[in-house]
């Protein structure tokens, strides 16, 4: 185990990474609530009936899901009698459906492809702090101070959760349902970004990694648009089209200020252990903003 000096969330804001463009990339998600412990694997060794950790990897491959344990900061149970939360999200149209159950084991029969088997009520907000302290000790170090002044000022929308990608970028946000992931945040900035959202805005440029529902450039070429016109309310950058060509690629977004066009190239960053467990250097990449222009018309 590194000594605390030596932690991968150290190392990558020594590097001066970016936290643009470095969200996961999904569309789906499941969230079950559990309270724990959830070991190195988040499914594979959690405290699971036996093979359930295995159907649910099972379930993820079949689905191109994520599946998330969440419990409330505290492990108190949300449910009562035992009974199971399990939260379908989509990200690409911000939808939220849920549906209890009384046994963990039929989790796995779910699929949060299939909207009609869960409750669409109006469950959201909902953020997710990843405190995963066995995949990663910066989750825990710096995830759980902040979902514990989320759940103060959002008690009902806060969730703590395993693995949610990007270790390194802890403490990691997501708010759902429309899968925006926010890094590097301090407790004190939590509560902040979860009010904005919760009135449709992004509340933090400087720590937003991107959406879920995209690939990496595009979340990388959003960014930039946001910052270049200074835009935070969710609605006012939609994707419009996308050319990718090896490390280069054009992202056009119609905004309030008209339709413009963010080109981009990929560069490797700077090699280094991009976990706390990590037995050797990487080198990550990254996309790089060439230019903001209007595209030409279409003739």
């Amino acid at each position: 185990m590194p000594s605390s000096d030596d932690r991968c969330s150290l190392r990558s804001l020594a590097a001066g990474e970016s936290l643009a463009g470095t969200a996961s990339t999904i569309r789906h998600w499941l969230l079950l609530e559990h309270p724990g412990p959830w070991g190195r694997d988040g499914l594979l060794d959690a405290r699971l009936p036996e093979g359930l950790g295995r159907d649910l990897r099972a379930l993820e491959s079949r689905t191109g899901a994520r599946v998330l344990l969440i419990r409330k900061p505290g492990r108190a149970p949300a449910s009562p009698g035992g009974r199971i939360l399990c939260v379908a999200i989509d990200t690409r149209d911000a939808w939220c459906g849920s549906v209890i159950l009384d046994r963990i084991i039929d989790t796995p029969s779910l699929d949060p492809r299939t909207r009609g088997s869960f409750d669409a009520e109006a469950i959201d907000p909902l953020f997710v702090v990843c405190t995963h302290g066995r995949r990663d000790p910066c989750c825990a170090e710096r995830g759980r101070p902040v979902a514990g002044s989320l759940a103060a000022a959002f008690p009902d929308a806060t969730w703590e959760s395993t693995h949610v990608g990007g270790d390194r970028f802890a403490g990691n946000v997501v708010a759902f349902p429309h899968g925006l992931y926010f890094g590097r945040v301090e407790p004190d900035e939590g509560p902040g970004i979860a009010r904005a959202y919760a009135e449709g805005r992004i509340g933090s440029l400087e720590r937003y990694r991107g959406r879920s529902s995209h690939p990496f450039h595009v979340q990388a070429a959003e960014r930039a648009l946001r910052d270049h016109l200074l835009l935070d309310r969710i609605d006012d950058v939609g994707l419009e089209h996308v050319d990718r060509r090896g490390d280069l690629a054009d992202v056009a977004f119609t905004t309030t200020s008209g339709r413009l066009r963010v080109r981009l190239g990929r560069v490797q960053g700077t090699p280094m252990r991009l976990t706390c467990h990590a037995a050797r250097e990487e080198e990550a990449s990254a996309w790089r903003v060439l230019g903001i222009d209007r595209p030409e018309p279409e003739t």
